[in-house]
This record gives C-alpha cells, sequence and structure tokens, in this order.
C-alpha cells in the first residue's frame, strides 16, 4: 500500500555526522500567529545519508531547471534583471542618486 503526504514546506535541515534530517511542515487548520496567519506545524521528517541527500538536491535542481524553462516558475534573480530591464528601457528613475550605480 502507498502513501502519499502533503507538506506545505521544509521547516528545517539538521546534518549530524552522515545523517540528513529534513522536517516537512503543512499551515495548521486552526492555529494562527499575531498577524492572523496559519502557523507551520510539524507533520513528518525524512531521514537519509548525506550522500542521498546529494543526490535529491541534483534532482530537484533539475526538476526547477525544467519547471523555470517551462515558464511555471521564475527565480528571485531573474524577477530583479526583469525589473533592472524595465527600469533602463523606461529611461530609469528620475530620483535615482547617482551613489548607488
Amino acid at each position: 500500500m502507498s502513501s502519499e503526504l502533503y507538506a506545505d514546506g521544509i521547516g528545517e535541515i539538521t546534518i549530524t555526522g552522515t545523517i540528513v534530517r529534513i522536517d516537512l511542515m503543512s499551515l495548521s487548520a486552526t492555529d494562527r500567529d499575531a498577524n492572523n496567519n496559519p502557523t507551520p506545524v510539524f507533520r513528518q521528517r525524512i531521514i537519509m545519508p548525506v550522500d542521498a541527500f546529494a543526490n535529491a538536491v541534483d534532482l530537484m535542481q533539475k526538476a526547477l531547471g525544467g519547471l523555470v524553462e517551462a515558464g511555471a516558475v521564475r527565480r528571485i534573480g531573474d524577477m530583479s534583471a526583469a525589473a533592472a530591464d524595465i527600469q533602463s528601457t523606461q529611461g530609469g528613475a528620475s530620483n535615482a542618486s547617482p551613489n548607488f550605480n
């Protein structure tokens, strides 16, 4: 029998010697922070050897590359470069300081 687990993200990664522990978290349906946002809650832990973790990171980077190429996600650096391109084609900001070139 196969089981699936949904996670909103990774809460923490801990490396102890040759073992990596990845804590998966999801947003609570009931617990809220001071701004009324759902708080992250620990759900499950993945434990693997360092070499398996390195292989997993490589595989995830390849998957991310495919998502970027398909236009499904954008890298933060790409968004900054796009904003700079837009600003330069519009003649730059009129109040730009020469101290920040």
